[in-house]
């Protein structure tokens, strides 16, 4: 799901087009899969964490809000497939991010502005490749045009 975070570089946080353009992103994720977001700390960007006891608990209306409160991006960080301790949360997540992706291509938002990545545990190192990759996406997608 998602891009494959092993092909891509570790990204130098900065938004190619719309300058003085501050990007903003909800990061949902369970706290096994992610405990702590203060390492992205970035003045091109601005992180909001939303943390669950499972991914599986990310509902759409929870991730269409985002977006209404002004989110450019959202991602979702789960557990890889088949470590979720709550079995199929993981799985729940990407069907549930699947159709909000549909449902803000509809009404013109992009859904490329929603992503699911499964991660291992606690692994920074791909988290800040992820959210590099979303932020040089955001510097051609531009702000949220719901803002």
């Amino acid at each position: 799901m998602g891009i494959d975070t092993k092909t891509v570089s570790p990204a130098k946080f900065t938004l190619s087009k719309n300058d003085g353009f501050k990007a903003k992103i909800s990061i949902f994720h369970c706290f096994t899969a992610l405990s702590d977001l203060s390492f992205l700390n970035n003045e091109d960007f601005e992180i909001q964490s939303i943390k669950m006891p499972c991914s599986s608990m990310t509902r759409d209306v929870f991730l269409l809000r985002a977006f209404e409160a002004g989110a450019d991006s959202v991602i979702v960080f789960v557990c890889p497939e088949g470590t979720c301790r709550y079995l199929q949360g993981n799985l729940r997540a990407a069907k549930r991010v699947a159709r909000v992706k549909k449902i803000l291509d509809e009404i013109g938002l992009d859904g490329r502005r929603l992503n699911i990545f499964n991660i291992p545990h606690g692994d920074r190192n791909t988290v800040n490749r992820i959210v590099g990759q979303v932020v040089s996406d955001l510097g051609n997608l531009g702000p949220n045009p719901a803002k």
